[in-house]
């Protein structure tokens, strides 16, 4: 599973130059201009690492900081900023940031910089995070195997856990009734088919905000079922 980094800045010049060097080090990138649009995509995306500037159109990069860290205490958060100013760098760790670089900078350093934070809070390369799934608002932990909504416990049978992983390691994949059979119950099961819409059901009641019209699992009649791709 790639690293996630968000960058965040309202120049597009300054997010190509700073992807550069994400890209070669296998991150996959997202970006936004602003700061509401970051935490938005913070949100949904749950990336491992923001890049966030100060001067941002609307909210500024403090103010976004305090919400990210109020949220996600465990997010890896480097501010970047024009001016070489002490109190940038203060009112930036005492909102929440990790790191602070600024600009004129190397991507590379950047990167290093980044790299260097993901160690320290035990992601570099996935290590301590390759347990966990994540799409929004759903995060599974594979070790426990618990699934959270929300950051909320959502109590789970064994085989709407299964299915429920499975969904999520393949969003947008289409899985017929005998796929799903076969996957979940082994290819020797005799039982109905309907077998699988009667946990589908249970699933949707307890993942779904309205479980009549759901959002995540959806049905392709006569055929069967896909968790739905953002």
């Amino acid at each position: 599973m790639k690293r996630k980094v968000l960058i965040v800045d309202d120049e597009r010049s300054i997010r190509s130059f700073i992807k550069v060097g994400f890209e070669r080090s296998n991150f996959e990138i997202i970006e936004a201009e602003t700061g509401e649009e970051g935490i938005r995509l913070v949100r949904e995306y749950m990336p491992d690492i923001v890049v966030l500037d100060i001067m941002l159109p609307g909210m500024d990069g403090f103010e976004v900081c305090t919400i990210l860290r109020t949220e996600f205490p465990d997010m890896g958060i480097i501010m970047l900023t024009a001016r070489d100013l002490d109190m940038d760098r203060i009112m930036g760790l005492e909102h929440g940031a990790d790191d602070y670089v600024v600009k004129p900078f190397n991507p590379l350093e950047l990167v290093l910089r980044a790299e260097a934070l993901l160690r320290r809070i035990g992601k570099n390369d996935n290590q301590g995070d390759d347990r966990r799934l994540r799409d929004w608002p759903f995060e599974i932990d594979t070790y426990s195997q618990k699934v959270y909504k929300n950051d909320m416990e959502v109590e789970l049978t064994p085989k709407e856990y299964q299915l429920m992983k499975l969904f999520i390691e393949n969003p947008g994949k289409l899985f017929s009734r005998n796929e799903l059979i076969d996957t979940l119950w082994g290819p020797d099961f005799m039982g109905d088919l309907k077998i699988v819409d009667v946990n589908i059901r249970r699933l949707r009641k307890r993942i779904e905000d309205n479980p009549s019209r759901p959002k995540f699992i959806e049905t392709v009649w006569g055929i069967g079922y896909r968790w739905r791709e953002k």
